[in-house]
């Protein structure tokens, strides 16, 4: 084995000599006197002013790089930015196999030929010289290289122990948001096969709770318009959200409908951001008070008479329970707790009730709270309560964070699922199982018992409790022991001291990931870590979902460069070596496990995922007509519950699967 030259701390280095106490000796005793130290800041200034005549023989003017080399082939691949959940296209021109070039996709609906700073910048995600290059493992606080067939068998043996010791449940595998659709179907397979519901990702601490007030209100917890639809918008309120700096092409959509369709632009936050520089009305909050300002907002709309009272009628019920706790809302009151004025207030409701439609944009400005849920249901009301779901141009327009953290929600990467919001009761896993093409009784002896497989999870944002606490204080046969992370950075916990100590703890910690996270120098670990260099978005094929629900179909630009594997690679080996199939079936290139195979996914196969599965709940209707017809048609609108018919959709779109 060989001792790798990275992930050594600063303080393992041999200090450099300071040059500037060197070069002006000074005892410490003796100080520096105001006159000596202004005579030697001049000396200093006018070193560095005769330094800046000199020419610079570094700098020089850019140009152009140097044609193609002749008999160099220009390849033109597309892929999806990986920056935020916009889904801008990317061009990539690779030459000889070297991504030599980009530019933004100008047929993309989305970015429109244009790119944002992080956007243009995505190539540097496969050349940057960070990247974990091959396989190590932590052995007497030294990273060790190993190759990768070392690294799965030792990993493998030792998850192996762990379970039959201490039972599946004591294996954490917690996944990504840049996964591919495939790949996060697949990883949350992976832990069904393992006998665990502990699988988790982004989503837990950052759109979770849109998901749960979203779905809870009607039926589907996602964004209902698009990024283009909110051009046709009269009003367009931001609120817990800054676009200009999080998801700076949404902005053009949004600057769009302000500037040529003359949209009220009203935008709620405590600071003055960039975004609120581009309002028509900045309403500056306090912090945390998003369900008084809506209450304050909804009382003066029932005061006067603005809401849409057809609507309601036809498609919301419980509105008169909202009205009573509304009345608990005076103007006095809300100014009180939320410091806005009355007549700001009922300026505001006034305008995005009749000026319509009216269309509320949120992030994680609403999302990361304790109320959290909370606040998503109430914003979700003040869209019933004034008629502003169904149509173009309204909607609850739901900015989200990562690549694909749509679409890895939608095919059950979470702890509270199986793919599709099908849940985890009996019913759910016979049918996945029928899906899956195993027994049901063979899925069940997986876990340790049924109730363990029809219960949630432990999520991401407590997953070091089950390290820390005793035995008999978590609820399963034994406390936490590994964790598989596989694109998750560490640095997402606000509990951070406990989850480095949750991390020392633990008896296996292997990290999948281009680069080397905050997993892996987050504790003082010394031994039984391992690092995987996983492949970008950009190195392997897959489907990603945008936050809009707008499936895009990402081609492998480059290979994996270095000793780095895609995703699929990496779980097929680790299910080769777990033996994750059924007893009675042949091995046959993993797909008894995966239903996908090998290495990259089949198109044909992963058609079938997107067409039979993602589409009828990823799919954005192509116009604005199609959308209100599609919503419409749903009865979607109504404050609690859940609607039968688009869970009787969904059921009936994923069943053909298992024909397949």
């Amino acid at each position: 084995m060989k001792e790798a030259d990275v992930l050594i701390k600063r303080g393992q280095r041999e200090a450099r000599r300071p040059t500037l106490a060197a070069d002006l000796p000074v005892q410490a005793s003796a100080g520096v006197d105001r006159r000596s130290f202004l005579r030697r800041s001049g000396l200093a200034a006018g070193g560095l002013a005769a330094l800046g005549t000199l020419p610079l023989g570094a700098v020089r003017k850019a140009e152009a790089g140097p044609p193609q080399p002749p008999g160099a082939t220009l390849a033109t691949r597309k892929n999806v930015c990986t920056h935020c959940s916009v889904g801008c296209t990317v061009i990539a021109k690779v030459t000889n196999g070297v991504w030599t070039g980009q530019e933004p996709g100008w047929d993309s609906p989305i970015n429109r030929g244009s790119h944002c700073c992080k956007g243009a910048a995505v190539r540097d995600d496969v050349l940057s010289e960070r990247r974990l290059r091959y396989p190590t493992k932590l052995v007497n606080g030294k990273w060790i290289r190993i190759s990768w067939d070392q690294a799965i068998d030792e990993i493998g043996d030792k998850l192996t122990e762990i379970r039959a010791k201490s039972g599946p449940e004591s294996v954490y595998w917690l996944g990504s948001a840049k996964f591919t659709n495939e790949a996060a179907y697949l990883n949350r397979k992976f832990a069904a096969f393992w006998g665990t519901n502990n699988s988790d990702h982004q989503a837990r601490i950052c759109h979770s709770t849109t998901v749960a007030g979203v779905a809870n209100t009607w039926g589907y917890g996602a964004m209902t318009n698009s990024y283009n639809d909110i051009r046709n918008a009269k009003t367009i309120m931001v609120m817990g959200g800054n676009p200009a700096e999080a998801h700076p092409v949404s902005l053009q959509h949004i600057l769009e409908g302000k500037e040529l369709n003359r949209a009220n632009m009203i935008v709620i936050d405590p600071r003055m951001t960039r975004t609120a520089a581009h309002a028509t009305e900045y309403v500056r909050v306090r912090p945390g008070t998003h369900i008084p300002t809506i209450y304050g907002m909804l009382w003066h709309i029932f005061q006067n008479g603005w809401e849409d009272k057809e609507f309601i009628r036809q498609r919301v019920y419980g509105m008169d329970d909202i009205r009573k706790e509304v009345a608990k809302w005076p103007p006095d009151e809300v100014e009180r707790v939320t410091g806005l004025p009355e007549a700001q207030v009922k300026r505001v409701a006034e305008i995005f009730a009749k000026q319509r439609p009216s269309t509320l944009i949120w992030a994680m400005g609403q999302t990361q709270f304790t109320v959290g849920t909370a606040n998503v249901r109430i914003s979700c009301i003040l869209l019933l309560a004034t008629g502003n779901v169904g149509h173009y141009g309204n909607g609850a327009n739901i900015f989200r964070g990562h690549t694909n953290v749509q679409g890895a929600t939608d095919v059950g990467l979470d702890v509270t699922t199986l793919p599709l919001y099908y849940g985890l009761d009996e019913g759910a896993w016979r049918h996945w199982c029928r899906v899956w093409e195993v027994d049901y009784d063979w899925m069940l002896s997986r876990f340790v018992d049924k109730t363990f497989m029809q219960t949630p999870g432990i999520p991401s944002t407590r997953w070091f409790d089950a390290t820390l606490l005793p035995k008999d204080q978590v609820a399963q046969p034994d406390t936490m022991k590994a964790m598989f992370i596989m694109g998750h950075g560490g640095n997402t916990i606000s509990r951070m001291p406990e989850a480095a100590r949750g991390i020392e703890k633990l008896d296996l910690l292997v990290v999948c990931d281009p680069y080397p996270t905050t997993w892996s120098v987050l504790s003082e670990r010394k031994n039984g870590t391992y690092l995987l260099p996983a492949c970008t978005s950009f190195e392997m094929d897959g489907s990603r979902t945008a936050s809009n629900r707008s499936l895009q179909w990402g081609e492998q630009i480059v290979k994996p460069v270095f000793e780095s594997k895609n995703d699929y690679d990496v779980m097929y080996m680790l299910a080769r070596k777990a033996r994750l199939r059924r007893p009675d079936v042949q091995e046959h290139q993993g797909r008894e496990w995966s239903g996908l195979g090998r290495g990259h996914p089949a198109r044909a196969q992963s058609r079938r995922l997107v067409d039979r599965i993602l589409r009828p709940v990823a799919r954005a209707p192509q116009s604005a007509h199609e959308k209100s017809v599609q919503i419409r048609s749903r009865h979607i609108a109504r404050p609690e519950g859940r609607i039968r018919s688009l869970r009787r959709l969904l059921r009936s779109a994923v069943a053909v699967l298992g024909h397949a």
